[in-house]
Formats: structure tokens, C-alpha cells, sequence
């Protein structure tokens, strides 16, 4: 494509999140002209209401449960020469004030960046009128105008799943998106779902002091995870005193004024102060022209894409937790670069969702990726596993970490294919394996890569060199 061709290639994204943003800076690279419209902010749900105010939450938890312990590892407190037992006390206005202000802080350093690039960018709405323009709406001035787009991309997001017997009020019963407007810590949090987001929240309250209750549908919290992490990260919970109620579901969730009332499917009545309803999430997919643009969808409103993000239509692409694809914030850049570098006739490696390295922001971590062990058992891939608990670890005992453990899957042929992360940090760690499973690298030579003595990371060679199999 020429220099001419590619400034004349205009791109308008719907949509500012990761995958909307990273979309832009690419265009911009590749010498399109880029138009970026989105209602609520740049960053999107993922840095506004989701990832990043979740993620701050958590390091706060974390760093109240680390003084809580630190008294294991020989660190004392003391006031006036007197030696005291800690007590952590948590200010959740000045949390939720600071994690605030943070997430507006990146979303205005994003912006910065791409009217830097020279995207234009609209705060305002915008729908597909056919498949070659779009309508937009700005919010400031409420003009409309219509845009020629020689490809359109479309990274609208989801928004938290309601209940119609369980309706978050933004009182006492809360979206995960609404949490951040408490200035006092809850007495008693109802956790009603046991996935990721149901998980990390029951985690953290926990950590912060706030008595939890986590009601789980399945028989097990994080049932779409490795059994092994899902088995110790419910053990730590109940350890930590999480209430734990599985295989039932939340027939009914009502505010009473003082606090809630959570009616399970056998009729059990839980009382607690507030409840976060996590059930999952719905594509921000309605009212936008996309099926009568000929872009197909599926029944969950969710936009059909391929590896290179491209839908039904040609000149149509839609990126992040829209589409079909994991509805994971690095997926979704992922899937806004290519979907650029493909349009723009650019090198495109369409994207593996294989190889996508995952994390649960729980205390331990739980970070994965390639192939498990489940589907290692299932016949579904032939290889061996290796699991090394991680209190066999030399640095795991400095730091006084008791639970956790690396798995490492390869193939028959030695070539590593998956692993399991649980730990401190399993969201860093994860990635020597992803690295390896990425470029088809064997145990052998993941294993004769130094690490650091002592560091976490030895474990990951360790798993390595036990999978090493005799040339014989």
C-alpha cells in the first residue's frame, strides 16, 4: 500500500479500552487516518471501572495483609517502647477516593497519547449506518455527524450481567462497577458468583477485614481453572474464614434498609450488610446497526470474529469482550493491533488464543496458560506433568509463603505446552512459560536457562529439569 493509499485509509474505532486504543496508535503508525469515539472516557471499562480500580483495590489488600503478617517473620511494632500486636484498620474512602483519582489519572495519560499520535478523538456515541459509515453523536455539543470509514473497528466492551431478582441498587447491593462509591468498609460482603471477578473481590474484602460470604453455583469456586488451583485457592479461602456455599444458586437478593437478605434456591435466608452480584457480563453490542450491517452475532449479542478480528464483513473487525474472544484486557490489544496490521495489508499473526497467558488476582495468584492437565487426561494431548509445591522453595520460605505451586505440561516430544502458576506475583511469573510455550521451546532448554538462586523462578527450571526424559 502506498503512502498516498494509506492516508487515505480511514479507520474509525468505536470504543476506547484497550483494545480501541491500541487499535489507534497502531493506525496511526502505519499512516491511516484515525477517528476514535468513545462515551466515557479512553481506557474504556477496563481502566475506569474494571482492571485497573479492581487491581488497585487488591494491592491495598495486599499490602494490609503483608503488615498483618510481617510479625511472622520476626517484625515488630511497637508505641511508646511498648511492643504492640498490629491492627490494620482500613480507610475504604481514601482507597476507593485514591484508586479513583489513579484510574481518571491513566485515562487522561491515554488520551494525551493518542491526540499526541494524532488520532481524532469524539466523546460521544456512534453507531454503523451500513458497513462503510458511521453515525456519531458527541456528548458535548449533541451534533451528529456522519463519517466515511474505509474499515471500521468495533471495541465496545460489556457491562456487569443484572439479575431481575437481585437488582444492584448502588446502595447495598453493588455491580462490581459500583463498589468504588463505598466509603466505609462492609461488615459482611455476600460474594453472589465464584468466578474470577466473584473470587478476587472475596479475596481482597477478606484481606481488607470485611467478614465474606461467596455463594457459588458449581461445586467448586473458579470452576473454569486448573482443579489443583481451584482446590488450594478454596482451602485458603476457608482457612481465612471465608464462608463458602457451593452447588446453590441466589434465587433472590433484596435490600432491607440496614443490610441484605440472600435467599438461596433451598430457601436458606444470609444476612449481610452489602452484596456484589458477579454473574458474568453482556456485550455492549445493542443498538449499534452491527446486524443490519451484515455483521453476524451470536445469541449473546457477542460479535463472531476470526483470529485476525475480522467479522462477517470485510471491512468490519471487532476487538475485546464484545466478540467471541477471551475477555481478557491484553486479548484485547492484542486483537486491535492486528486487526490494524491486517486492514493495512501490514505482517498480521492472527492471534492464538492458546497461547494466552491468563491471571486470577487472588491471595495466592493464579496465573495459566497453553494446554492443562485436564485436557492432558482427557486424551485431548499427549505429554507428562510436573507439579512442584512451592514451599520447597528457598526464597518461598524467606518470604514466608506457605501456599502455591508450579506445573509445567509438555508434549511427548518435550516441547513445553502449558503451565499453572500459584503464587505471590504469578502474574509475572507466568510469563518464562509463555515465552517458551510461544516459540516451542523444549524442557530441556527452559531448564539450562539460569535464574536467580534463590528466586521463585527456580522452581519453574526445577519443573523443567524433572520433565527432561533420557535420550536412551
Amino acid at each position: 500500500m502506498s503512502n498516498a493509499e494509506k492516508k487515505k485509509h480511514h479507520i474509525v474505532i468505536i470504543g476506547g479500552g484497550p483494545g480501541g486504543y491500541e487499535a489507534a496508535l497502531a493506525g496511526v503508525q502505519l499512516g491511516a487516518q484515525v477517528t476514535l469515539i468513545e462515551r466515557n472516557g479512553v481506557g474504556g471499562a477496563a481502566v475506569l471501572t474494571d482492571v485497573v480500580p479492581s487491581k488497585t483495590l487488591i494491592a491495598t489488600a495486599e499490602a494490609a495483609q503483608r503488615v498483618s503478617h510481617a510479625t511472622t517473620l520476626g517484625v515488630k511494632f511497637s508505641f511508646a517502647g511498648q511492643i504492640i500486636k498490629p491492627k490494620v484498620e482500613i480507610d475504604l474512602g481514601v482507597v476507593n477516593q485514591r484508586l479513583l483519582d489513579l484510574a481518571a489519572s491513566q485515562s487522561s495519560d491515554m488520551l494525551e497519547t493518542l491526540m499526541a499520535a494524532g488520532v481524532r478523538v469524539i466523546n460521544g456515541t456512534a453507531r454503523l449506518d451500513g458497513n462503510h459509515h458511521v453515525v456519531v453523536d458527541a456528548i458535548e455539543d449533541g451534533r451528529s455527524e456522519r463519517m466515511e470509514a474505509k474499515t471500521i473497528i468495533v471495541a465496545v466492551g460489556a457491562h456487569p450481567r443484572r439479575l431481575p431478582d437481585a437488582m444492584p441498587d448502588g446502595d447495598r447491593i453493588f455491580t462490581w462497577t459500583q463498589l468504588y462509591n463505598l466509603t466505609e468498609l462492609p461488615e459482611h460482603m455476600i460474594v453472589v458468583g465464584s468466578g474470577v471477578t466473584g473470587a478476587e473481590f472475596a479475596s481482597a474484602y477478606n484481606a481488607l477485614g470485611s467478614e465474606v460470604t461467596l455463594i457459588s453455583s458449581r461445586d467448586k469456586v473458579l470452576p473454569g481453572n486448573d482443579d489443583d488451583a481451584a482446590d488450594l485457592i478454596e482451602h485458603v479461602f476457608r482457612r481465612n474464614g471465608i464462608n463458602i456455599y457451593n452447588n446453590t444458586r441466589a434465587d433472590k437478593v433484596v435490600n432491607t434498609g440496614q443490610g441484605v437478605e440472600v435467599t438461596l434456591a433451598d430457601g436458606k435466608v444470609i444476612k449481610g450488610s452489602h452484596a456484589l452480584i458477579a454473574v458474568g457480563s453482556i456485550p455492549n453490542t445493542e443498538g449499534l446497526g452491527l446486524e443490519e450491517a451484515g455483521v453476524s452475532l451470536t445469541e449473546s449479542g457477542h460479535v463472531e470474529v476470526n483470529k485476525v478480528a475480522r467479522t462477517s464483513r470485510a471491512n468490519v473487525y471487532a476487538v475485546g469482550d464484545c466478540t467471541t474472544f477471551l475477555p481478557l484486557a491484553s486479548v484485547s490489544a492484542m486483537q486491535g493491533r492486528t486487526a490494524v496490521f491486517h486492514t493495512m495489508g501490514d505482517v498480521s499473526a492472527p492471534t492464538e488464543l492458546r497461547n494466552v497467558a491468563s491471571n486470577v488476582f487472588t491471595a495466592p495468584e493464579i496465573a495459566s496458560v497453553g494446554w492443562s492437565e485436564k485436557e492432558l487426561n482427557e486424551g485431548k494431548v499427549s505429554g507428562f506433568v510436573e507439579k512442584i509445591q512451592l514451599n520447597t522453595n528457598p526464597r518461598a520460605k524467606m518470604q514466608g509463603i506457605e501456599d502455591g505451586f508450579i506445573k509445567l505440561v509438555c508434549s511427548t516430544g518435550g516441547t513445553v505446552i502449558g503451565g499453572v502458576v500459584v503464587a505471590p506475583r504469578a502474574s509475572d511469573l507466568i510469563y518464562s512459560i509463555a515465552v517458551a510455550i510461544e516459540n516451542r521451546l523444549t524442557v530441556d532448554e527452559l531448564a539450562k536457562t539460569f535464574t536467580v538462586y534463590p528466586s521463585l523462578s527456580g522452581t519453574i527450571s526445577d519443573a523443567a529439569r524433572a520433565l527432561h526424559r533420557p535420550n536412551i
